[in-house]
């Protein structure tokens, strides 16, 4: 539970710094395609975060479920994957990023997917 928690915290940190970051660090630099690049990472990173807290509850009161730990860790390759290939898509316009960012979409998808999985396994 405790590494949710705190996985969980940085990246909604991280989230509130990087948009900030984006608003006014990288305004008037940035084409407005690659800014709405970066909010799109800013935005999925925070969902995720909440996400990743949501597990840390869940895993506190389930620990024995590797569904709900799995849930956790996929949410967060997720965010790594999706959010920081946008990232580093929008600062470096390197399109070929891109094609990393669906496997972070598929993490997500499978995190969620396993926490409804053990929604009705433990709940």
């Amino acid at each position: 539970m405790k590494i949710f928690v705190i996985i969980g915290a940085i990246n909604a940190l991280l989230a509130v710094a990087l948009g900030a970051f984006g608003a006014h660090g990288l305004e008037g630099k940035l084409e407005q395609k690659y800014m709405d690049i970066w909010k799109t990472g800013v935005q999925y990173q925070m969902f995720h975060a909440l996400g990743l807290l949501i597990v840390a509850i869940l895993a506190g009161k389930y620990p024995a479920s590797s569904l709900i730990s799995w849930s956790g860790w996929l949410l967060f390759i997720g965010i790594v994957l999706f959010s920081g290939s946008l990232y580093v898509l929008s600062l470096t316009k390197v399109h070929i990023l891109g094609a990393i960012t669906p496997l972070g979409g598929i993490s997500f998808l499978i995190g969620w997917f396993l926490l409804v999985l053990a929604a009705t396994k433990w709940m």
